[in-house]
């Protein structure tokens, strides 16, 4: 009898592997950091053979803590870090380049060029996005021009490129698909909205050759067999970026609902149902999933440094010895004494794409203490979602009356309570958080009869707590007047 969902959770900082049962609930988590590569001032990069290997350990280890055997899984979903680039050999499976991550910068100056260049409002008319290094197309076209012999060897056809998934996908298979899904190529800078498919003139603008690029398919569908695990008879059954696998698994599946993934960045999606929304107010138009032929689209709104912030604190300043820590240091002041952080540490995401943008601490005082800026720091996050929102409700046409949440950082309570009071809406947090990852195991489960319907996932939904708005009005204007002054200033220093 298959009674557990194996949904292996890549992020940017750590890979996870989580067992779901049929009523969607945890069974066994597993999870393993890996390495943070800064080899210049804005490049971050991943071993992709780290990658790997940390996710096929901690597949292991979830399994081996429950004494669960490959007859025990029904299928296996992949969620994953989007736009992050590796290209490999497709006979040896060996990357020729470290992993470039999404958070990476280096192509900045490339984005600036094809933008004077006209090109960033036909780009964005097809793709849905901004013209910007955090999307996968600049970053390939980087590695096959910047290593030697790539652009031959990618034109003969010898090289691979993908997103994590793709990656992954490729090693569980032991190299017999090669393979992505419409909400990963939707992040690529690539993918043609309309078409579905991957778009000829872009690639030509890039020079980059289609033989490179991996099969799309749906979301929720037999991809191949995990062989690299010892599991030949268990199918690779779902897969979906990370942010759109959290709004499938907070069942955001009706126009109109929105959801907030709190990680190292902030993910804000809206599902506008099978309609693509163009943005006017600088969000994405993407994919959100495709499943049995009818594909959804969503608004989104990225916002690059959240729970990395909490992680500066960390390691970089070591105010604090364990992330967990902040919301207690936060909660020894009533408040932040105006002090303003702006974490734009790789630049500025949503709404404002400002690549050239830096973290700025505004407001400090002779009586400034660490609890001041830790307090600033979450608030920060919160604030970054209310831009996002508010360009959201716009591009909609209709107020978000609810906001779902998800993400390691929401179980701290005090930023919870602050993003209810400045959003001014009830935010909504589930009982389990662990929604990407569980996103991913609803989108395997359905493709192989495991789940029958999305009517019966959705009846498995559990509210942790609502949070609502309780800060008075005058407070909260202050705040928000203290923050849009804080990021005109950082835009204008930057220019």
């Amino acid at each position: 009898m298959k009674t557990l969902i194996l949904a292996l959770d890549q992020g940017t900082t750590s890979s996870r592997a989580i067992l779901f049962d049929k009523q969607g609930t945890i069974r066994a988590i597993a999870q393993k950091e890996f390495r943070q590569l800064y080899p210049k001032p804005g490049w971050v990069e991943h071993d992709p053979t780290e990658i790997w290997s940390s996710q096929g350990s901690v597949a292991r280890e979830a399994m081996l803590s429950i004494d669960a055997t490959p007859h025990d899984i029904a299928a296996i979903g992949i969620t994953n870090q989007r736009e992050t680039t590796i290209i490999w050999d497709r006979t040896s499976g060996k990357p020729i380049y470290p992993a470039i991550v999404w958070q990476d910068r280096r192509t900045a100056a490339l984005c600036s060029e094809l933008s004077a260049n006209g090109h960033a409002n036909r780009i964005r008319e097809k793709t849905g996005l901004v013209m910007d290094a955090y999307f996968s197309g600049t970053k390939i076209k980087w590695i096959l021009d910047e290593v030697p012999g790539a652009r031959a060897r990618a034109e003969n056809g010898e090289l691979a490129f993908g997103t994590v998934d793709s990656w992954l996908l490729w090693k569980l298979t032991g190299g017999k698909v090669h393979a992505t899904d419409v909400s990963n190529a939707s992040r690529t800078l690539l993918f043609n909205l309309h078409t579905l498919q991957w778009d000829p003139e872009i690639l030509s603008l890039l020079d980059i050759p289609l033989s490179l690029l991996p099969e799309i398919r749906s979301n929720s569908e037999v991809f191949g067999y995990a062989t690299a695990l010892d599991m030949p008879e268990v199918p690779i059954a779902g897969m979906a970026g990370d942010q759109q696998s959290a709004l499938f698994g907070q069942m955001c599946t009706t126009p109109g609902m929105a959801k907030n993934t709190y990680g190292t960045g902030c993910f804000m999606l809206m599902n506008t149902g099978t309609k693509i929304v163009p943005s006017n107010n600088n969000l994405l138009t993407t994919v959100a999933w495709q499943i049995q032929g009818q594909t959804h689209y969503a608004l989104e709104g990225s916002v690059f440094i959240a729970g990395a912030a909490v992680q500066w604190l960390r390691d970089g300043l070591k105010m604090i010895s364990a992330s967990g820590e902040t919301e207690s240091l936060a909660a020894t002041v009533p408040d932040t004494e105006g002090v303003v952080l702006v974490p734009a540490f790789t630049g500025l995401g949503a709404p404002h794409w400002h690549p050239h943008a830096r973290g700025t601490i505004f407001g400090i005082t002779r009586g400034t203490t660490d609890a001041h800026i830790a307090r600033a720091t979450l608030e920060s996050i919160a604030l970054q979602t209310w831009d996002v929102l508010k360009a959201m409700e716009m591009d909609a046409g209709m107020p978000i009356v609810e906001l779902r949440v998800d993400g390691g950082a929401t179980v701290n309570q005090l930023l919870m309570q602050f993003q209810a009071d400045i959003l001014g809406v009830d935010v909504i947090r589930p009982k389990e958080i662990e929604t990407t990852a569980l996103g991913a195991a609803y989108l395997a489960g359905l493709a192989v009869g495991f789940w029958s319907s999305t009517n019966e996932i959705a009846s498995l939904e559990k509210t942790d707590t609502r949070f609502k708005a309780v800060m008075a009005d005058a407070k909260k204007q202050q705040k928000l007047k203290e923050w849009q002054k804080a990021v005109q200033a950082v835009l204008a220093w930057s220019t």
